[in-house]
């Protein structure tokens, strides 16, 4: 018996509408920091010896969980050095590969696009205190209010290793499972 396509579902539609809200919050994010880089890159993906983490609400956590899952999930890791050589306990983003790049960059959440270290510069060498807050603050408020209706009842933003933690590889979180019931 031959099967036509799958129709969508009005929360398939619902959600493929916050993915997209999201990314265009993430572009004009991009373009408030055109210039802006940090040579210390993927310093900030040390959660450990940093002592930080980007915390994504629930719609980031699907547009993570929908770049993993279109890579193939998360990586079966060789055995990935926890101390770094100074002697601090690095505990990597489970999202850094081996090469120390990320592995779903163009769908990082909006922690990992805002992280200014000292290290920081603007387009014209201006050090991170004078990064443009402001404007960050407001696109932070555009992701907490997007995900607030993308997601109801989710508990709010957590920490972005929790959330690895819990695809054990699959690359989908309790929540999407929740949402698809």
């Amino acid at each position: 018996m031959r099967r036509g396509p799958r129709k969508q579902s009005s929360g398939d539609y619902e959600s493929a509408v916050g993915l997209e809200k999201l990314r265009a919050i993430y572009a004009e994010l991009a373009g408030v920091l055109g210039g802006w880089t940090c040579d210390a890159s993927t310093d900030c993906c040390r959660f450990g010896v940093t002592g930080r983490e980007p915390y994504p609400t629930a719609v980031e956590v699907s547009e993570l969980e929908r770049a993993v899952r279109a890579r193939g999930g998360l990586p079966k890791r060789r055995a990935l050095p926890t101390v770094s050589a100074r002697g601090e306990d690095e505990r990597r983003c489970a999202l850094l590969s081996d090469e120390g790049k990320c592995l779903v960059y163009a769908s990082r959440p909006f922690g990992c696009r805002t992280f200014f270290c000292e290290r920081a510069k603007g387009p014209a060498g201006e050090p991170s205190r004078a990064a443009p807050k402001s404007e960050i603050a407001r696109l932070g408020r555009a992701v907490a209010d997007l995900s607030a209706r993308f997601a109801p009842a989710d508990p709010g933003p957590r920490p972005l290793s929790k959330v690895t933690a819990e695809w054990g590889g699959r690359g989908e979180s309790r929540t999407s499972r929740a949402r698809r019931g």
